[in-house]
């Protein structure tokens, strides 16, 4: 009978972090779960996992989460690479340090963690990433400028990481979500979505379970769009 597998996931708190720890402890995945607020203990607890309180943006909070992960379970199978969001404003009135911490937030984050597990799934021979992107990685948009700017680059990075390491059977793939339910929009905005709604977190959830899944082993380096057709670049 094969081992039950392990899932990590951050910002796991609520919103889509939870989301995809919900559908993970569905799919029988054991959780390691790490977010800034105290919620994602008791979300832990309640998926029969354990949960830290830490930031993605902190080396040393994500070091504990994999060395605890390791301690809890002997294995790691998959990452979700979720977090927060970066500062907004005026193109060139963002300021330095607002572009360094969207770094650590949305680049950093993924590279820490991918120095890792990666170890951990060479040895087991297997393992796989999604990381939490957005539609703006590939159509940016003035109201994001550094969620724009640092998630092309996420996508880059994914593909290099990708590449590297597809031999040895891990895989990263990004999902780029559109408009979530978990968030108000207006009406306006939902009219320029092709399926004039905005998309469930569990949409979300299921389709980075997909991407962890075995049904997904031939899939990796992928910007994995859920935004009901409301991106136009091809």
């Amino acid at each position: 009978m094969a081992e039950q597998k392990v899932a990590i996931v951050t910002a796991a708190g609520r919103g889509i972090g939870a989301a995809c720890a919900l559908e993970l402890a569905a799919k029988g995945y054991r959780l390691a779960l790490m977010a800034r607020s105290p919620e994602v203990v008791q979300l832990a607890q309640e998926l029969k996992g354990f949960g830290r309180m830490g930031s993605v943006t902190e080396e040393r909070d994500l070091n504990a989460l994999v060395s605890e992960t390791m301690k809890a379970y002997g294995r790691i199978d998959a990452v979700v690479n979720n977090t927060g969001h970066p500062a907004r404003g005026d193109l060139l009135s963002i300021s330095d340090a607002d572009w360094h911490s969207g770094l650590d937030l949305l680049v950093l984050n993924v590279v820490r963690m991918a120095r890792l597990v990666t170890p951990i799934f060479m040895q087991q021979g297997q393992g796989a990433i999604v990381n939490i992107s957005t539609l703006f990685a590939v159509e940016p948009s003035l109201s994001a400028p550094v969620s724009s700017s640092l998630r092309a680059a996420l996508a880059n990075f994914t593909k290099l990481y990708a590449d590297n390491y597809a031999e040895f059977g891990i895989r990263m793939n990004n999902i780029l979500p559109g408009f979530i339910d978990n968030h108000d929009i207006s009406d306006d905005m939902r009219q320029t979505i092709p399926m004039k709604r905005a998309g469930k977190l569990n949409e979300i959830a299921k389709t980075v379970a997909f991407l962890l899944s075995e049904d997904a082993d031939y899939i990796t380096g992928q910007n994995i769009r859920v935004d009901g057709g409301l991106t136009r670049s091809m």
